[in-house]
């Protein structure tokens, strides 16, 4: 990838001459579409990003939130998402491996500890050969890094969709704590300030990193691309993490910002021009670990596990005697300055020379066409409910990710109550005396389907997590991956999925506080389904919730969504089976609903609960199971136990008219039927009826641990 025709004669008109080697690669990486958002950005003033909970809205590294509490109400979150896709095709260790140590460099900026960690994971067919090897490579690359820093994996997704096939997504975000004190944000503060670069030493891996993410997949990627993958070292960056903690602690950083995408020229142009001032840069100066680099590749080099901040002079050699203390270096690289010029000067020659804002927010926005989604019409294929439930329970999409997450450490820092495996996993912040819920993941079988309102249910069905654990939304950050935009009916569906996003988090009163924007997943299999990966945080009083397992002495009942009949457009049992439908209908008031299903799930009566969603009620059920715990329930029809209509929930209770009375005038109540004490579920719908015990379900469930 190179500078285009017109963005090079844009940038020669406002240079006033040719641009040298270094400005020209520097202004193509931070021009493309990974950075500069050239085919989203007009789209993403949809999304509310403002509330009274809102300490940072997007536009830094992460964006930031008060946590509302009885204890200490000065205690933040800061929360991030990055992609990390193409990297993850063309290595999947490194790729995902870095992914990790990117997001988690983002939370440090913001002078926040790295608390959770979410990993978001989409791959081509289950049952083929090189998406096993890509989907084991991931998660060995996510649990190196996130094991070695001491960072828990606490929530994520895995789906799996032949549209994946040649271009697989790897969305990780992460969740950082920090108070009013210690807050640091990425925009310069005084012009004669030092910028010090802190971590390992630069090298010339991850070259055009930037460019690379900004341009579909080739054949030849895993061999001709495989330069422009980050090679990390966990270990550094556990270093880091707690050099930025001592830095922050002893007030020594005035900005900050993490060196990912363009290096050291995206990380330093961007602090000083979101500060209004310009910088002097000496690329000789950067410490480094492979002799004879030259001013552009230092300056574009995406080497891991490095930092800069801006410093005062003054506090320079305690900045540098810290960073020795954790066997780091620390390189003072330049200083800012006010007259908004980002100047790099290699071996006395001036490599770079520009408008500081030019470079960051210079480039055109494009102006694509796009192609409304079609409407899938109902043409549902034969089946019987015991083959149905067989094939939809045994599906690796709906099936036990336990084979992924038994690889992450989620009890490092002692802070996780709800572990992975439930609907959200649940995290004690003692400082604020409260629980913190997280939810992350897309549904490609929903936005391949109805992009709109696939997304909507996406946003809805992350709320619901949350929900059925006793918490309401905070705030939340959006990962949104799409194909080719040049393409009308791929930018189409890209424009629906941000539209239903930004929708239905407005109706949650969710504020959108930071996300990632990923385009041109394409590959010659085709472009990806559209999909928006949520991160999805929320609060509860303290640290329990109901968990979702069965006790098997309560009454059992559905609560949530509409009077509307059963849909399975976006269903797995279409998914699996071949078909369409329309695409479930979703409540109008969402907020109320999710309102009371937590207040449902902190009620003392409340003895399990569990979302209904990927797979409908059928896989729900079976989750719930256990070798004790069963359920006999009746449903009206056979498609009733495949629809996956969100803002639903099971809910096992001692008292079903507490229930119906906070639902009343809010949301529909139906009794499913009773759990059992026999490790057995028996479903009657319509003229149909199966019974599986514990350890069928168990079998059908273990599909990805047997294969894998």
């Amino acid at each position: 990838m190179t500078l285009s025709d017109p963005d090079h004669e844009l940038v020669t008109e406002h240079l006033g001459r040719e641009p040298t080697q270094a400005e020209a690669a520097l202004f193509e990486n931070l021009w493309s579409e990974h950075c500069a958002y050239r085919s989203s950005r007009p789209l993403l003033g949809a999304f509310e990003s403002d509330g009274e909970n809102v300490i940072v809205p997007p536009g830094d590294d992460a964006g930031v939130v008060a946590i509302p509490s009885s204890g200490d109400e000065d205690t933040y979150i800061a929360m991030g998402i990055e992609s990390h896709n193409h990297p993850s095709y063309v290595d999947p260790f490194d790729g995902a491996a870095t992914g990790v140590g990117g997001i988690v460099r983002d939370i440090l900026s913001m002078g926040a500890y790295p608390i959770a960690l979410t990993d978001s994971l989409y791959f081509g067919d289950f049952e083929k050969e090189y998406p096993r090897y890509l989907f084991e490579g991931v998660v060995e690359g996510i649990s190196h890094y996130g094991n070695s820093i001491g960072v828990p994996t606490v929530a994520g997704s895995v789906a799996f969709h032949d549209g994946y096939e040649g271009n697989p997504l790897v969305n990780v975000a992460c969740v950082g704590l920090t108070d009013g004190d210690r807050l640091v944000t990425a925009e310069a503060q005084e012009p004669g300030n030092k910028l010090v670069l802190v971590g390992r030493e630069t090298g010339r891996d991850g070259m055009g990193g930037a460019s690379f993410a900004s341009e579909d997949l080739a054949e030849d990627a895993e061999t001709e691309d495989r330069p422009a993958v980050q090679v990390g070292d966990p270990y550094s960056e556990k270093l880091l993490i707690e050099c930025n903690e001592q830095l922050i602690d002893e007030d020594l950083i005035e900005s900050a910002r993490d060196l990912g995408a363009a290096g050291l020229g995206g990380a330093s142009s961007e602090l000083v021009a979101k500060g209004g001032l310009g910088g002097e840069i000496e690329l000789d100066r950067v410490h480094q670990r492979e002799p004879g680099m030259n001013g552009t590749e230092i300056l574009l080099s995406e080497s891991q596990e490095r930092m800069v901040y801006e410093v005062e002079p003054g506090n320079v050699d305690r900045v540098a005697e810290i960073a020795e203390r954790y066997d780091l270096r620390a390189s003072v690289i330049g200083e800012t300055t006010d007259d908004g010029i980002y100047h790099c000067t290699f071996e006395g020659e001036t490599v770079v020379e520009a408008d500081a804002e030019f470079l960051g927010e210079g480039a055109p926005m494009h102006d694509l066409d796009h192609a409304e989604p079609d409407r899938p019409e109902r043409d549902l294929p034969e089946f019987d409910l015991e083959a149905a439930f067989e094939t939809v329970v045994g599906s690796p999409n709906t099936a036990s990710k336990r084979w992924v997450y038994r690889q992450y450490d989620h009890e490092v820092q002692v802070r996780t109550a709800t572990p992975p495996g439930d609907d959200a996993a649940v995290l004690a912040i003692r400082e604020a005396e409260t629980g913190l819920a997280i939810s992350a993941g897309a549904d490609p079988n929903w936005t391949s389907a109805a992009p709109y309102e696939g997304a909507r249910a996406v946003g809805l069905e992350n709320a619901t997590n949350l929900a059925a654990k006793g918490a309401t939304p905070l705030a939340a950050v959006d990962c949104l991956n799409g194909g080719n935009p040049e393409k009308p009916d791929v930018y189409g569906g890209f424009k629906a999925i941000v539209d239903g996003l930004a929708d239905v988090c407005s109706t949650l009163s969710t504020p959108v506080v930071g996300g990632n924007v990923s385009l041109y997943n394409d590959s010659v299999e085709g472009p990806i389904p559209p999909t928006p990966t949520l991160t999805m945080v929320g609060t509860k009083d303290g640290y329990d919730a109901p968990p979702m397992a069965l006790s098997g002495e309560g009454t059992l009942l559905l609560v949530g969504g509409t009077d509307d009949g059963p849909a399975l457009g976006g269903s797995e049992l279409l998914a699996r089976s071949g078909g369409s439908d329309r695409f479930p209908e979703l409540p109008g008031n969402a907020a109320e609903l999710i309102e009371t299903i937590a207040a449902v799930a902190d009620f003392e009566s409340t003895l399990a609960t569990h979302d209904v969603s990927h797979g409908g009620l059928a896989v729900s059920l079976a989750e719930m199971l256990t070798d004790d715990a069963g359920a006999d329930v009746t449903v009206e029809s056979s498609l009733a136990p495949f629809d996956e209509q969100p803002g639903r929930v099971v809910v096992e209770t001692t008292d079903p008219d507490a229930v119906r009375e906070a639902f009343d005038g809010v949301a529909p109540v139906e009794k499913l039927g009773a759990a059992t004490a026999d490790g057995t579920l028996s479903i009657e719908a319509g003229d149909a009826s199966l019974t599986v015990d514990a350890s069928e379900v168990a079998e059908l469930r273990a599909v990805i641990e047997d294969e894998l």
